[in-house]
């Protein structure tokens, strides 16, 4: 039989080494934090594991700051790894500040840092772009377009490419506008100032005019970002935008008359028709009338009025009428 007491010591042999590996593994943080002026408590780090917080990556990040002369407590770094943040940027974040001068505090850092999470943007982005201004193209390539079009008074087409330098405003980043916004507000600042130069001339002569017009209407107001200068890169004359609706209006025009006038010339079939048929009946009228001459010349027989001598000299007269009729007309048939 196996000595029970064999086991015994077996089983606490290794629950001793698995004790003494766990102990080792926060004594390595915590002398590394402890050699590293950024003290964290044996307790601290037994909460945090049994919190499910990565406490090596947590103490790592409150050793750089603290390293960089950055005072934030592993609280404060703990509770922004809980709320989903990414403490290392948001250390990152508050060096390049502190290096370069820029008002950043560890709230404020850690609340951008959130703001932008899932908009492929970070803190860290946001405070280089703070020291290191960054060029945004007008239009944006990926939306598909090339250039900003704008018509003049003359009816002249002009496509222009702006570039925006921009430099991120710390203080307005969280609820400001991001780079859409400034993007939409300049072209629209383009399209107006070309549409109320007289000649798309002037446009050419001047670019910088369309600049400088955009500029002082202070399109970064509400936005994440401070506009340092707006430079037109390119700028060309597209189609004559005026002569083409000229002549879409003159074909309406057009259009417009050729149906007026077949409005008027079935009017005028529906009259002629109309008329023709007045003449048919004026024709049934007069067969109508002509029926009745028999008849009455009947009656004058009967009731003694007309008498057969009478009867004949009508007809006299009559073939007289035919004869004369038959004399006026040209003959026919003959060559």
């Amino acid at each position: 039989m196996i000595n029970l007491s064999i086991v015994f010591f077996i089983v606490l042999g290794i629950a001793a080494l698995i004790v003494i590996g766990i102990f080792f593994s926060f004594f390595s943080v915590f002398l590394r934090a402890w050699l590293a002026g950024a003290y964290v408590g044996m307790i601290n780090l037994v909460a945090m594991r049994l919190r499910q917080v990565p406490y090596g990556l947590v103490v790592d990040a409150r050793i750089r700051a603290k390293k960089a002369g950055i005072d934030v407590t592993i609280d404060e770094v703990e509770a922004q790894y809980l709320a989903g943040g990414n403490v290392i940027a948001c250390v990152h974040a508050l060096i390049a500040a502190q290096k370069a001068g820029i008002a950043l505090d560890w709230k404020r850092s850690c609340a951008i840092d959130l703001a932008t999470k899932g908009s492929g943007k970070s803190v860290e982005e946001a405070v280089r772009t703070s020291v290191d201004p960054k060029v945004i193209d007008c239009p944006n390539p990926a939306s598909g377009r090339t250039t900003i079009d704008g018509v003049a008074k003359d009816g002249i087409q002009v496509k222009v490419k702006a570039r925006v330098t921009v430099r991120t405003h710390l203080d307005r980043f969280v609820g400001g506008a991001k780079e859409e916004t400034i993007i939409a507000r300049v072209g629209e600042g383009i399209v107006t100032t070309i549409g109320t130069s007289e000649s798309y001339k002037h446009v050419l002569e001047s670019p910088d005019s369309i600049s400088k017009t955009v500029l002082a209407r202070g399109l970064d107001v509400g936005t994440a970002f401070e506009i340092l200068s707006i430079d037109i890169a390119d700028v060309d004359v597209g189609e004559n935008i005026g002569a083409r609706l000229q002549v879409a209006q003159a074909e309406a025009n057009k259009n417009m008359a050729q149906a007026q006038a077949e409005i008027r010339r079935a009017a005028a079939v529906a009259l002629e028709q109309e008329m023709k048929a007045r003449v048919q009946e004026m024709q049934a009228k007069v067969v109508e009338a002509e029926a009745q001459v028999p008849l009455a010349m009947a009656e004058a027989f009967r009731n003694g009025r007309l008498g057969v001598m009478d009867y004949y000299r009508m007809q006299n007269i009559q073939a007289d009428t035919d004869m004369r009729t038959a004399i006026a007309q040209p003959e026919s048939g003959k060559k």
